[in-house]
C-alpha cells in the first residue's frame, strides 16, 4: 500500500518511557490528534471531530474518519492503518481524496526505538498537495509549516507525558 509522495516532514524525540508505554500512548488516536480538535491558529479557529471504527484504530484495516469546518468550509478525511507492530511501528493513510485545505493524500506513521527506561519517538508525514484549485495554490504556500506542526503537536504531546 506503499506510495510515494512528493512531500515529507517529521519530528522526534528521546522520551523517559520504554517502547512499549509510549507506542500505547501514541496508539491512542484520539490522544494523537487531539491537535486536530482544539481550535487553534493552525486551525484558523476551528477543529475537526475524530471518529474511529470498533477497532479504534488499533489494527490494520481500521478507519479513523475525521471531519469538520474551517473557513466555513467543509473538511473531512477517511484514514486507514497500514502497518501495526507494537511497540514499535503504526503507520495510515488517507482513502479516496481527502477534503483538506493545505495537504492532500498522505501516510503518515511513528517509530519508537528504546531501551527499559528511554525511548526514542519519530513522527512522520509523507503528503502530497490538494490537486487542484484554491486548496493547491494554499498548499504550496502553507502545507510545509501545517505538516511540520502536525508532527511536532503529536511529538508535544508525548514529551508532555513522558519528559525528555
Amino acid at each position: 500500500m506503499s506510495t510515494p509522495f512528493a512531500h515529507h516532514e517529521e519530528a522526534a524525540a528521546d522520551v523517559g518511557a520504554a517502547p512499549p508505554e509510549v507506542f500505547a500512548f501514541l496508539d491512542d488516536h484520539r490522544r494523537l490528534s487531539a491537535h486536530m480538535e482544539s481550535s487553534s491558529l493552525m486551525m484558523a479557529g476551528s477543529s475537526l471531530r475524530v471518529e474511529t471504527d470498533d477497532r479504534h484504530g488499533q489494527a490494520v484495516g481500521s478507519h479513523i474518519r475525521l471531519a469538520g469546518r474551517v473557513l466555513g468550509l467543509r473538511l473531512s478525511l477517511d484514514e486507514v492503518v497500514t502497518d501495526y507492530e507494537p511497540p514499535w511501528r503504526k503507520a495510515w493513510q488517507t482513502v479516496g481524496e481527502p477534503r483538506l485545505l493545505v495537504i492532500g493524500s498522505y501516510r503518515m506513521g511513528f517509530d519508537v526505538r528504546g531501551t527499559s527506561g528511554r525511548g526514542h519517538v519519530r513522527i512522520w508525514i509523507d503528503y502530497d498537495l490538494p490537486p487542484r484549485g484554491v486548496a493547491r495554490w494554499l498548499g504550496r504556500l502553507l502545507g510545509r509549516a501545517y505538516a511540520r506542526w502536525c508532527t511536532e503537536q503529536m511529538l508535544r504531546g508525548c514529551r508532555q507525558a513522558f519528559g525528555a
